[in-house]
């Protein structure tokens, strides 16, 4: 990426990087959440409000209303994409999202089969984030799709389908087992939402900020337009599952984008997953530390007040709250 500035400048042509081949990972094949394995493991979870968040998702798919699901890492990291393809493909998600973060393992999965490096382990060696076909295929593969004025979800589940082996000479044997190359191939549109110098993508030599912002930045108008089918489809349900920044402002700016050109979505039911305790009563109170946690503020209380809707909070560790969430929403499908 060019630099012109009168400023210092990170000598980007220094970065060495490693084989991703010769890294450890976390999270392998058998750790992953297949449907039928989840659908077999009697309930770890448990919580008033889960039934009713799952009665309606149901009853909104039922009705014609979109389903936004938005992620953070976390859910691929604990091997729960099976899980949220399936959902896609079953027609329950119409339109998924995550940060940057959760796009990278995705690709990881796709690529390699493994994904979440042992960081502990990587950052005293200047390796963390540093395996070469990572940076390298993600940079490369954005540049292809801002080249074509691309999304950034559209852009990576091309590539991992395959439509720019060519170009790109990558191949993804596992490309099945991704949400970005699943979501592309059911016509389920998939966005992903970026934050500069946040990602290991941006510490490569072939690094180019203009690709990854031009990339995000239209999956951004692509969210935006789904919000705006909440008001004219009559209602809609919006899951953020442990995403406590990125997903909270840009829910929050489209709501707010939609209501500027009178398609308000009203009576919209929000539903915020994750571990951390919230008390709902400090969202009124400037005083307290939790007021300032934007995603229960936002996604739990603020939006849905605004819009005539309801909003809910379900505290819990993800390796139980998600595959409780499936089981109750494919019960509820018959």
């Amino acid at each position: 990426m060019e630099y012109r500035g009168k400023y210092p400048y990170f000598p980007y042509e220094k970065i060495s990087t490693y084989p991703i081949k010769n890294r450890k990972n976390k999270v392998r094949q058998e750790d992953l959440y297949f449907p039928d394995r989840v659908m077999a493991m009697t309930p770890e979870f448990s919580h008033p409000e889960l039934g009713n968040i799952a009665d309606t998702i149901v009853k909104a798919r039922d009705k014609g209303y979109p389903v936004i699901w938005l992620m953070g890492a976390h859910p691929v990291k604990a091997g729960m994409s099976p899980l949220i393809i399936d959902l896609m493909q079953r027609g329950i998600c119409t339109l998924l999202c995550g940060n940057f973060a959760s796009a990278i393992h995705d690709f990881e999965l796709a690529l390699i089969g493994e994904t979440s490096e042992v960081v502990p382990n990587a950052l005293p060696r200047g390796e963390f984030g540093l395996a070469a076909e990572t940076g390298f295929y993600i940079n490369d593969a954005m540049k292809w799709g801002n080249d074509r004025k691309l999304g950034l979800g559209e852009t990576l589940g091309r590539v991992i389908n395959g439509e720019a082996a060519q170009e790109l000479k990558m191949e993804f044997p596992w490309k099945h087992e991704s949400y970005l190359a699943q979501g592309y191939l059911k016509g389920v549109p998939v966005t992903i939402h970026a934050t500069m110098g946040t990602d290991i993508t941006d510490q490569h030599p072939n690094f180019d900020g203009e690709c990854k912002g031009g990339c995000s930045g239209r999956d951004f108008g692509v969210f935006a337009a789904h919000v705006l089918e909440m008001h004219r489809k009559g209602g809609g349900v919006y899951l953020n599952v442990g995403s406590a920044v990125t997903g909270p402002e840009v829910f929050l700016k489209a709501v707010s984008m939609a209501a500027n050109v009178g398609e308000p979505p009203t009576g919209l039911v929000t539903a915020y997953f994750d571990i951390r305790p919230a008390n709902l009563e400090h969202m009124q109170d400037e005083h307290k530390h939790s007021y300032y946690f934007r995603d229960v503020k936002s996604v739990v209380t603020r939006i849905p007040e605004a819009f005539g809707g309801k909003g809910h909070y379900i505290q819990g560790d993800f390796f139980k709250a998600i595959p409780a969430l499936y089981q109750e929403i494919r019960k509820r499908m018959g």
